[in-house]
This record gives C-alpha cells, sequence and structure tokens, in this order.
C-alpha cells in the first residue's frame, strides 16, 4: 500500500483575526495551488501562526472566507477538516513506539489496528524510518523525532499539509538536512503544504513561494527568487537576507530603467515605479566586488571587521555612503581591519526599494 495525495488549494478572502480588539490577521487574501509548497515569513507577531491556526481550524476566522479545495470551511471545527499539522515540539506520545505514534491518528478514526500498521511502516518508509517502528521516541535523534512526526501527518493523506516552525528545536546541520527531506517528500507526493517558518534561508530554500507577512498583514508575495532580488520595500529588503540599505540619485529615467549614482557608480536597474531624485537601493553582499588596490571610478572604504568562515570571509567596510557588509570567496588574500580598499557593483544583486 502506498501513501496518496489528495493535494487540494487552500483560498484566503479578506481573512481577518482580532484577539482582545488587537488583529492578529487583518483584511489577508492569497492562494495556495494545490501541490506546492507555501511559505509564511515574517518576524515574531505578525501573524503568521495565527494565519496557519485559522486554515488548521484551531483559530476560528473573525471575518473573511477560507476554503480548501471546493469547500469552505471557514465555520468548521478542526476535526471537520481534512488538514494534519507538524508542531515544532513534535508532540509524539514518549510512551507510544514510533509505530504506534505513527498509525495513532489512524485508530482513532476507526482504522483496524493491522491496517494502521501497514500505513505506518509506508509512512515511516517515506520518511527514510524503515525498520524503526518498534523503538521509543527517546530513541530517536532530534532529526528522526521530526521525521516521525511528518510520517504521522503524512498517513492521514491530507488536503493540506501544515508545518509550524519545524526545524527550530534542530541544530543548524540537522535543520539544513531535515529541510532538505521534507522538500524533497512534499515534491515526490505532490503534496499541497503550508509552511511557517522566521528563518530566512529555511523559506528560500523549501519554498515555491513565499509569503512575507508585516503587521498582520502581507507585504510581499512571489517565488523565493522574486522576494530575494526584487524587494517590494524597505522592510522586506531588510528581513529577506543581509542587505545594504543606502543612498542613492535617479540621475534620469526611460521607461522600465533608471540610470543610478551610487556613490561615485553610475549603473542601469529596472526602475520599480521609483521617481526622479533621492532613492533607497537594496546592495546584497553578494553585490559587492572588493579589491585591495586603487581603481578609478570605485568606492573608496576602510575595513573596519574581517571575519573567516571557512568557505568565505565576511567584511564590514566603512565607504563614503555608508557602512557595507560584504562576502568574499578568496579566503588566501584577506583584506585586514584598517585596509583601504575599493569596492565595485557586479550586476546582479542590486534593487531599487521604496519605503514600506
Amino acid at each position: 500500500m502506498t501513501i496518496s495525495s489528495k493535494a487540494s488549494t487552500v483560498i484566503f478572502e479578506h481573512v481577518s483575526k482580532v484577539f482582545a480588539g488587537e488583529p492578529a490577521v487583518d483584511n489577508v487574501s492569497f492562494k495556495v495551488e494545490a501541490g506546492k509548497l507555501v511559505t509564511l515569513l515574517g518576524p515574531s507577531g505578525c501573524g503568521k501562526t495565527t494565519t496557519l491556526r485559522m486554515i488548521a481550524g484551531l483559530d476560528m476566522v473573525t471575518s473573511g472566507r477560507i476554503y480548501i479545495g471546493e469547500e469552505d470551511v471557514t465555520s468548521l471545527p478542526a476535526t471537520d477538516r481534512d488538514v494534519s499539522m507538524v508542531f515544532q515540539s513534535y508532540a509524539l506520545f514518549p510512551h507510544m513506539t514510533v509505530a504506534e505514534n505513527v498509525g495513532y491518528g489512524l485508530v482513532v478514526s476507526g482504522m483496524h489496528k493491522t491496517e494502521a500498521q501497514e500505513r505506518a511502516e509506508d509512512g515511516l518508509g517515506l520518511v527514510g524510518l524503515s525498520g524503526y517502528g518498534k523503538r521509543l521516541p527517546r530513541q530517536l535523534s532530534g532529526g528522526q523525532q521530526q521525521r516521525v512526526a511528518v510520517a504521522r501527518a503524512l498517513v492521514l493523506e491530507p488536503q493540506v499539509l501544515l508545518f509550524d516552525e519545524p526545524l527550530s528545536n534542530l541544530d543548524a546541520k540537522l535543520r539544513r538536512q531535515v529541510r532538505e527531506e521534507i522538500r524533497d517528500i512534499q515534491q515526490k507526493l505532490g503534496l499541497t503544504v503550508v509552511y511557517v517558518t522566521h528563518d530566512q534561508e529555511e523559506a528560500l530554500a523549501v519554498s515555491d513561494r513565499i509569503i512575507v507577512m508585516k503587521n498582520a498583514g502581507i507585504a510581499q508575495e512571489g517565488t523565493p527568487r522574486e522576494i530575494y532580488s526584487e524587494p517590494a520595500n524597505l522592510f522586506v529588503a531588510d528581513f529577506i537576507g543581509d542587505a545594504n540599505l543606502v543612498q542613492a540619485e535617479v540621475l534620469a529615467l526611460e521607461r522600465d530603467w533608471a540610470t543610478v549614482k551610487i556613490g561615485s557608480i553610475e549603473l542601469r536597474l529596472p526602475s520599480r515605479g521609483v521617481h526622479q531624485g533621492q532613492v533607497q537601493v537594496a546592495l546584497r553582499p553578494e553585490s559587492l566586488l572588493m579589491s585591495q588596490e586603487k581603481m578609478a571610478g570605485a568606492i573608496e572604504g576602510e575595513v573596519a571587521k574581517v571575519t573567516y568562515l571557512g568557505s568565505h570571509m565576511e567584511y564590514t567596510i566603512d565607504t563614503s555612503i555608508g557602512r557595507l557588509f560584504m562576502i568574499d570567496t578568496d579566503v588566501m588574500n584577506p583584506a585586514k581591519n584598517g585596509a583601504l580598499v575599493s569596492i565595485m557593483l557586479r550586476n546582479y544583486g542590486i534593487a531599487l526599494v521604496k519605503e514600506g
């Protein structure tokens, strides 16, 4: 027996949730396509977990409508929604075996124990834990326990699978491994997944689309590349990855392009609706190119901080346009603190951004 997918769309139409007179989610609308992984990303208190809980039916909406597939589930309790949720804490029963944990929901729903056990083994196989069924949760690593929690959700064959900060209890290396496994399973089975995290790198790594939330609303929605390379406003530019936000001047506008002066450097960038005059520019660390030799037309600076990270160097450089953070893969010839350097700009990782 194999586990099948009943992937369905999720639609929010002008959904709000108010707690004690304060909006936790305010007039939010979006659509999660069937078979896609969409991440709700944002700082603490932005509304992402409340949004997830409203999909699950754990919190009921104050206003607006929620649809799963063709069904309006706005008023349905959690027990009547075909969704499964993977929690940050794993929520495994310590006295049950791994297989019993995975099959628990099936047994509770009335499935015969023998069939539930077979389905549990299928689920464990999907997450790479075949043969672990007789162990207790305490005999597994944190990453293995998280995979058990994923298997328990998968065997219910939900229309929508929800993840609430699933990797926050794992160390950095394990987080990377488990997020890859979650993504592989999602793509292999064609699952609809809504995934909540505050970790920008995690969101970029696993998502088909990202919904960036701020102050109970949506700041920007798009693919990981769009969110990173074309931030809609200063908040998104500053929140997603590392961005140097500097003042520049738009010298001329021609259709969809702008001639921009950043320090001593002029270049053409997509205008993105800005006007002539002063503007903010987001410079990603990888867009900066440093030379320890003086270069004509470059932005001159002084190295304020040097950090060696094995595969690359990180530099903080004081310049006429402000303090810049950059990365450099040349680990054999690093610049030293106090060194005078020249900064040029590459043709990527630079975007004009609006206030917001």
